[in-house]
């Protein structure tokens, strides 16, 4: 069957570049403006695209701050793969690299901060299985690189990084909320006196 073309394009490629354009424009407007105050109409305009165009592309706002968050996770979790690769072979080694690699990558870029802990939660209901399925990855690695610490606590190893987890994501929001933010070595630091203290103490 004969693909239709147009400006070059097929219907399939059209579509894909209108999904890219409304993620771009949604990763700097749930950001900016914040998810509950943008609308379609201004999404549409920021990607140059019609209303009706949206809905070929996604069912609603919902719809694409999932896809927008579900992307930053998944390039958060690769930039934290790769700095575990990268770290000496030591729990404490591990430990900083991975807190240093998701720390780093997710303040790299203000708007991914505020998408991945602020936005997501003001969203609501509709965005709570990606949370949950973001959660579940990040414990995993957690688990996996600390699974030959010396055990040091009678807390239950998984919530107890559940917590940690927990506590990094409240660091991650105070420095997206405040009118002066820390330092990033500061928020690193932190995050990894939380962790040693949780786990080898």
């Amino acid at each position: 069957m004969n693909k239709r073309f147009y400006r070059g394009m097929s219907a399939e490629e059209r579509l894909a570049e209108r999904r890219e354009r409304l993620i771009s424009a949604a990763y700097t407007l749930y950001a900016d403006v914040g998810f509950p105050e943008t609308t379609i109409e201004k999404l549409c305009t920021l990607a140059r695209i019609s209303n009706r165009a949206f809905y070929e592309c996604f069912s609603g706002r919902n719809e694409l701050l999932q896809a927008v968050h579900d992307r930053c996770v998944r390039e958060t979790l690769l930039s934290v793969s790769n700095s575990l690769e990268q770290a000496p072979d030591t729990p404490a080694g591990r430990i900083e690299a991975g807190i240093a690699g998701y720390i780093g990558f997710v303040t790299e870029d203000r708007r991914r901060a505020r998408i991945m802990h602020l936005e997501v939660r003001r969203a609501g209901d509709c965005l709570t299985r990606s949370r949950q399925q973001a959660l579940a990855a990040f414990t995993r690695i957690v688990e996996t690189n600390v699974s030959d610490l010396p055990e040091a606590t009678k807390a239950n190893p998984h919530l107890l990084t559940v917590g940690v987890i927990g506590a990094i994501q409240e660091l991650l929001i105070e420095w997206v909320l405040v009118d002066d933010p820390p330092e990033i070595d500061q928020l690193i630091s932190t995050a990894v006196h939380i962790f040693h203290r949780s786990f080898l103490t």
